[in-house]
Order: C-alpha cells, then sequence, then structure tokens
C-alpha cells in the first residue's frame, strides 16, 4: 500500500515549536486555581465523586479552552506554567489536578492496582523487567506513548539534576520515514505483539496486536510503547518479531533521538504538561535524587480519555477497546476495578457528553 505524509499542525520539527508549547498564567488565573480548590473542598465530596460541574473554573476558562485547542488541532502539547503549588500541600494539589482534570476528561486506570492517579518517582522499579514500567524509576526512558488520549504529568519536586522532559512528533517521524524507508513504514502501519507487562485483568489476554501508525477517516495516530514489544519477547506464547520489524521500531527511536526532531523541556515546580498520545512520543533522561525524602522528584500522572478526540482505526480496538470518537476508552485495566470506580466513569463520561464504556467489576475472591 502507499501511504501519503500526514499534513499536521503535530507534525512539526523542534526547530519550529518555538514559544507554542508554554503557557504563563497570569496572577488573576493562578487565584482562579486556588479559588476553584476552595470550592471543591468546601463541597466535601471525594475525588471520585467530583464531575465538572462541581468545579467552577472562573477565569481559567480560557486557559481550558487554549490547552483543548493547541493538543487536539495544533502542536499536540502545551505545559502550563505558575501553577501556584507552594499554596497547596500534597494532598490538595492532588485534589486540585483531579479536579481541573475534570473538565478535560475521564480519568483512566494506568496499571494493575487501577490507579486512576499514579505519583511518579523513583520508588525501587526496575524498567527492563518484563513487568517494568519507567514512571517508579530513575531510569532513561525509551520514546514511547502512553495508552490513552492525553497523558497529564503535575510537577510537585524536581530532581537534583537530569529528569530532563523529551518529546517527539510522530507525525513528522512518519514523514522522514516516508522519504526514507517507505517499506519500514509499510510495516509499521502493520500489528506489532505487545506485552500487558504483567498487569492485564482476569479476562484479558497477556500480550495483544496493535499497529504503531495507523489512520482512521482520515486521521493519524500513533502507538509506540517499545519497552512493551521487547518484553513481550521474552514470552514464550508471543510470535518473533521478524528483523524488519526491529528495525522498523530501531528507525522511530533513532529519528526521536536527533536534533532536528527531540524537542527538550524542563519540568519546573508546579509546572503542569499535557501530550496528546496519539501525535506525540515522550521520554525523560535519567536523573540524580535529592538524599532528603521531602525533596525527591515527584509528579502526579493522569491519563485521560476526551471528549471528541480523533477516531482511532479497528486494529487498535485490543489496546482502547474502544475506538470511536466520544467514547471513553484506554489505559490499563489492571485487577482492582470497583464499583466506586465504575460509577465514578459513569458519572464523568454523562457529565463531559461521552458514551461510556462500562468494566466489569471483578468478583471477589
Amino acid at each position: 500500500m502507499e501511504y501519503a505524509p500526514i499534513k499536521t499542525t503535530a507534525a512539526w520539527e523542534a526547530r519550529e515549536v518555538g514559544d507554542r508549547w508554554l503557557r504563563i498564567l497570569a496572577a488573576e488565573e493562578q487565584d482562579a486555581l486556588a479559588a476553584m480548590l476552595d470550592v471543591v473542598k468546601a463541597s466535601g465530596k471525594p475525588m471520585l465523586a467530583l464531575t465538572r460541574h462541581d468545579v467552577p473554573l472562573g477565569a481559567f476558562a480560557p486557559v481550558i479552552r487554549e490547552l483543548r485547542d493547541q493538543l487536539e488541532d495544533g502542536i499536540g502539547f502545551m505545559t502550563l506554567r505558575g501553577v501556584p503549588s507552594d499554596r497547596f500541600s500534597v494532598e490538595d494539589n492532588r485534589l486540585l489536578f483531579w479536579a481541573l482534570a475534570t473538565h478535560l476528561g475521564v480519568a483512566r486506570p494506568q496499571g494493575k492496582a487501577s490507579q486512576l492517579m499514579s505519583d511518579v518517582r523513583a520508588d525501587g522499579g526496575t524498567y527492563r523487567a518484563v513487568g517494568g514500567r519507567g514512571y517508579n524509576t530513575n531510569a532513561e526512558l525509551d520514546y514511547h506513548a502512553d495508552g490513552t488520549d492525553w497523558v497529564g504529568l503535575y510537577c510537585l519536586q524536581v530532581a537534583r539534576s537530569g529528569g530532563l522532559s523529551r518529546l517527539a512528533s510522530t507525525a513528522a517521524i512518519h514523514n522522514e520515514i516516508l522519504k526514507r524507508e517507505p517499506a519500514l513504514l509499510n510495516r509499521l502501519y502493520q500489528p506489532f505483539p505487545y506485552n500487558r507487562q504483567n498487569e492485564e485483568a482476569a479476562d484479558e489476554a497477556p500480550w495483544y496486536w496493535a499497529p504503531v501508525f495507523s489512520l482512521a477517516e482520515g486521521q493519524f495516530a500513533s502507538r509506540y510503547i517499545r519497552n512493551h514489544v521487547r518484553s513481550g519477547q521474552t514470552r514464550d506464547d508471543v510470535p518473533r518479531l521478524e528483523p524488519e520489524g526491529h528495525r522498523a521500531l530501531d528507525i522511530i527511536q533513532d529519528l526521536a533521538e536527533t536534533d532536528r526532531f527531540r524537542f527538550d523541556m524542563v519540568l519546573e515546580r508546579g509546572d503542569m504538561q499535557w501530550v496528546n498520545n496519539h501525535v506525540l512520543i515522550h521520554s525523560r533522561t535519567q536523573f540524580e535524587d535529592h538524599d532528603d525524602p521531602k525533596l525527591k522528584r515527584h509528579l502526579l500522572r493522569l491519563w485521560l480519555s476526551v471528549p471528541n478526540a480523533r477516531p482511532l482505526c479497528e486494529g487498535l480496538r485490543d489496546a482502547y477497546k474502544a475506538v470511536e470518537t466520544n467514547t471513553v476508552r484506554g489505559g490499563f485495566q489492571g485487577l482492582r476495578i470497583t464499583a466506586e470506580i465504575v460509577a465514578y466513569q459513569a458519572r464523568a463520561a454523562q457529565a463531559l457528553g461521552m458514551r461510556d464504556t462500562p468494566y466489569r467489576v471483578p468478583a471477589e475472591g
């Protein structure tokens, strides 16, 4: 099959990004976030009971609109700088992050514990292990996308050194591969075997097929999680990846690491970074932490299914559980889905005008 270049604002090279990635909050916008948090706390509602109707944005509403526009129709990412995190405790920052996200999408589970918000810090994980994930290590990470429409990171503490955030456009990389090695591009549109990293639900297979590049209704999407393909090759029941498949995965990583395609940024305290996983891949350099536990690098992470995100191809259904637009999809279901999570998802989907895809609560015992 012959493929054409992807024409989208998200097909950028690093020199073209300029200052579009950064939105510095004005004083009145910072105050609006603090006022929002006060209202949410006064309501007494737990996080999972909140919907966007409980969260008044006030002067912050235009920022939310800018964020949506940039992630879906712009360069695919934006960092909000100046969130007044120093005014709040860790738990209040957690609540603020969650409350703000109620206006953006439905939070999706991120692993075996079915957690809807992850603490990103070095907690002794091993990235290259069969069940390894990057968020609980200090390791340098391969370029990858997370398993939902958007990923958000909220920086509460920075490392003593390192931990640089890196992004690259898969749409731009797609176009470069088309010029250089169209045979490898064709391979990337075919399925690859992805390991579920020992985090599959009881009714899920331990691995699945998914293409790296795909088109649906003329819109481009990518799913590149190299570490999950690599770890799958250690399983006896996963088909061996042929040399062309390895080369196709290599060329994405190799291009993403070049100055031409790699966009680096330093996340500061109070930064909130949002990324569209369908058009970008991201990485992080290795970091060295502080000795004081209170100063160790700490970010909060949300995976969101968002309203009116692009449709996905049928080949991604096993990965996302739904491929239709305006439908709750994505995430790693894990083993601890509860009735509370199911009820939260239904409320959040209804408040955002999305179709729900209900989980089945596992039987106890």
